[in-house]
């Protein structure tokens, strides 16, 4: 599929739109030619950094790369308070959980509410009933998972006919005919070869599709339920959950060894399934993003954002996704506070809610600060696990790109050094600030193993490596204290 066919179709679906449209254009950008690692930059030469401001930025990254203080908050959050779906109350708990660990670092901290779904998971079963060559009075266990904005099958669940799809053009020409009454299977394949190949974001963008907006498209049809192969690259019968766009039936994933099962039995013949998935919908409540700031010296006025997500599904305790973007933005006021080094700019740190569930918390936002953007520097978003980081993936100008040569060169020493541009925004946090032209940064991390985890019971503590995750809070500190203290601002997209 073109990129632009897959951005187009991500588009219609709010909740991964930026992200993935940035990275289906990663393809685009592959086919140009190809530059040094600062990919795709002008050859001037960058103004150094002011003396000073290079040796405080050498101390930051020595101190970043020893301190496990990310770590511990990682630890808490995803053991001791655990999983953090909108609107639950262990995401009130870690809302007051980081906003008191802010305030002992002495940063003005503030809750900001944010008005979130409450969508609880209830039963999960399936099981096929009939199928060829089948033994009699036997049926075959299916591992699912509901999706997010599933609705319920009812305790009694429902039996129907499996109509097997790759993807929306086969479900189309089936017509309502041969859906209508039916449970359509979305049988399209995360390419695990891809991945292995460092282009895992490439292979979820092409597969997510079918998890976002595959029960819309069915339902439009006719059916009675959505199913989806699991948008992920691990074999270990584990399903992936993840939103999809309410459709007023019940939508699940499935793990991809089923998938399988299913796709050789219907290619022998009739394949039907009993299906119970009872997950509710509670009233809209109130959660709460966690806005930090540290005082700039000179410009407090000006704000540079440093972030993560702060609430995760339901099925792991959400290590990867994203407590460790939280604890590593944590860290950077964190290690400003301990080595009293003072940012010239107000470095703002946010616990964003609601990212997995609609993007509540950036909307709300940027109702609440887009009178303020105009003085709004640069954000920083991490999301994409916690691996070794490569450096950053970027959307603002050419110019912005070139100011930055010089913290690239003391990212260097332990591989972050990358900066590639995109033409969409590189975190879905920091989307509504990005269209608004304020420069936006998205750390790029080894994301060969994200899928494998991501979603998943699988995404837990132990999946995170103690000194890659203090890389990524180098990096961010690094990059976030020079975006404060620098002289230039970054100049914005025209």
């Amino acid at each position: 599929m073109k990129a632009s066919q897959t951005c187009s179709r991500r588009r219609a679906v709010r909740w991964y739109a930026v992200p993935l449209c940035f990275f289906a254009m990663r393809t685009v950008a592959q086919n140009r030619p190809q530059q040094s690692p600062e990919v795709m930059v002008g050859k001037e030469s960058a103004p150094a950094l002011p003396p000073q401001l290079t040796a405080e930025l050498v101390r930051l990254r020595a101190a970043a790369l020893t301190d496990d203080y990310a770590y511990q908050e990682v630890a808490h959050l995803t053991e001791n308070i655990g999983p953090r779906p909108s609107g639950s109350p262990q995401a009130q708990q870690a809302a007051r959980f980081v906003a008191d660990e802010l305030r002992k670092l002495g940063l003005e901290v503030r809750l900001e509410e944010v008005k979130v779904p409450h969508w609880v998971r209830g039963a999960e079963t399936a099981e096929l009933v009939e199928f060829p060559g089948q033994t009699p009075q036997t049926s075959q266990k299916i591992v699912v998972t509901a999706l997010g904005g599933s609705t319920s099958t009812g305790t009694d669940g429902i039996t129907s006919e499996v109509v097997l799809v790759r993807d929306f053009e086969q479900l189309n020409a089936l017509g309502r005919q041969k859906v209508a009454g039916k449970i359509v299977l979305f049988d399209f394949p995360f390419d695990k070869q891809k991945a292995a190949a460092g282009f895992a974001l490439e292979a979820y963008g092409e597969a997510v599709v079918y998890r976002g907006a595959g029960a819309r498209a069915a339902a439009q049809l006719g059916a009675v339920a959505s199913l989806v192969r699991s948008v992920g690259g691990a074999d270990y019968r584990i399903p992936h959950t993840g939103y999809s766009v309410p459709a007023g039936i019940p939508a699940g994933a499935i793990a991809n060894e089923d998938a399988d099962l299913i796709a050789h039995l219907s290619a022998q013949g009739e394949v039907r399934m009993h299906l119970t998935l009872t997950p509710r919908s509670l009233p809209d409540t109130t959660g709460y993003n966690v806005v930090a700031d540290l005082r700039g010296s000179e410009h407090p006025e000006q704000v540079v954002v440093v972030s993560g997500h702060l609430d995760s599904w339901d099925l792991g305790t959400g290590a990867i996704d994203d407590a460790a973007g939280v604890a590593i933005a944590m860290e950077t006021g964190q290690l400003l506070q301990q080595l009293r080094l003072h940012p010239k700019r107000t470095i703002r740190v946010i616990a964003w809610m609601d990212e997995e569930n609609g993007g509540r918390g950036r909307d709300a936002y940027t109702a609440a600060h887009s009178g303020e953007f105009a003085n709004h520097i640069a954000a920083i978003e991490s999301d994409l696990g916690a691996a070794h980081p490569l450096g950053f993936n970027v959307k603002m100008s050419p110019q912005a790109i070139d100011l930055l040569r010089p913290v690239q060169d003391l990212l260097l020493g332990f591989g972050a050094n990358l900066i590639k541009p995109t033409a969409f925004p590189p975190g879905a946090d920091i989307s509504g600030m990005s269209k608004e032209g304020i420069p936006t940064l998205g750390v790029m991390q080894d994301g060969r193993t994200y899928f494998n985890y991501h979603h998943t019971a699988a995404d837990t503590l132990d999946k995170i490596v103690p000194s890659e995750l203090r890389e990524n809070a180098a990096a961010v500190a690094v990059m976030g204290y020079a975006l404060a203290s620098m002289p230039q601002q970054l100049p914005r997209e025209r």
